[in-house]
């Protein structure tokens, strides 16, 4: 919404810092415009005609982790539902954004990819879940620190808004990270924007046979051309590409899987992040024990890699890491 705020202010020979007075109300959570009062009471009054300042409407709220993990069910325009998750750390919270109505990828162990594709979300509908948030933890006297493209959809099918949406978050985008399952020609296009963010890659397995089974698009953009296309991608920004590994017991926490990721990723500006499997109604995959998880994440090491297990948040109302579907219950 701000770029097209910007233009139809221009086009009324309004003066630039209007665009700044309207986003510093944005962000302290005034969403109507007639409460703007260092706004002109006529300029108000065209911009309320105009402009829907947030369009999501909040349906359920969930807490979990004694209240440090809130998921939030919105509604879209259309009927449609997305869900986005606030994360409270000590020394950081975090905001896993929606880009997407479900997810066209379909992965198997993923709860977004089962239900059905809706549509992309605009970038103005990316933005308000983080207005929300920030809104929400203002309350708190707790900032928004970090922005992860981590929630429902693939970012990079939905590349304009999601870029868009980056530029015009409150934050800098090197607290921003963007997900992807793989989509090769987007990463390339990403690396030319000047947008300092954090690529993550969706990885799941080291050889083209598994990962053609857990990430359906490896089929198109096979192992070696993603990770050229990260490699690009860090030597363009100089950003180190966190690889998200989803372990699935007896699937990709075995000793070989620790070796074809080590011949895959050694040498390279590269972070592993390994994420205990959360569960999913209607699949047939399970988490590792903690002491495979210990043993795997060894095995990752002793190939030279740096490597992190996630910390597990949201799980007991639907809103770890694959377990976002825009349910109501």
């Amino acid at each position: 919404m701000l770029e097209q705020l910007e233009s139809w202010l221009a086009e009324r020979g309004e003066p630039a810092y209007r665009v700044k007075q309207v986003r510093g109300w944005l962000d302290r959570g005034v969403f109507e415009f007639e409460s703007m009062d260092d706004l002109p009471r006529e300029l108000r009054d065209q911009l309320a005609r105009t402009f829907r300042p947030i369009s999501l409407g909040e349906v359920v709220v969930k807490e979990a982790d004694a209240g440090l993990t809130t998921k939030v069910l919105y509604e879209l325009e259309g009927g449609y539902t997305v869900e986005a998750v606030i994360m409270r750390y000590e020394r950081r919270t975090t905001l896993c954004i929606s880009s997407q109505v479900g997810c066209p990828i379909g992965c198997p162990f993923c709860a977004t990819g089962q239900g059905p594709f809706g549509r992309n979300l605009k970038a103005h509908e990316i933005v308000e879940q983080a207005l929300d948030a920030e809104r929400r933890l203002r309350a708190e006297e707790r900032p928004l620190t970090h922005v992860v493209f981590m929630g429902m959809g693939e970012p990079l099918a939905n590349y304009d808004a999601v870029v868009q949406s980056i530029r015009d978050l409150n934050l800098s985008p090197r607290r921003v990270t963007v997900s992807t399952s793989g989509l090769v020609p987007r990463i390339e296009k990403l690396a030319d924007e000047g947008l300092p963010v954090t690529l993550a890659i969706s990885l799941h397995a080291a050889r083209d046979e598994l990962r053609d089974e857990l990430v359906p698009i490896n089929k198109k953009y096979p192992l070696h051309s993603v990770i050229g296309a990260a490699d690009a991608f860090g030597r363009r920004t100089g950003r180190r590409v966190s690889y998200e590994w989803v372990l699935l017991a007896g699937v990709n926490d075995t000793e070989r899987d620790a070796a074809e990721l080590g011949q895959l990723l050694r040498g390279r500006l590269a972070h592993v992040n390994l994420i205990p499997y959360n569960p999913v109604d209607g699949t047939p995959y399970r988490a590792p024990e903690p002491r495979d998880i210990r043993r795997f994440a060894r095995q990752v090491r002793e190939q030279g890699l740096n490597v992190t297990v996630r910390d597990t948040r949201g799980r007991d109302a639907d809103a770890a890491c694959g377990q976002l579907r825009a349910r109501f219950t």
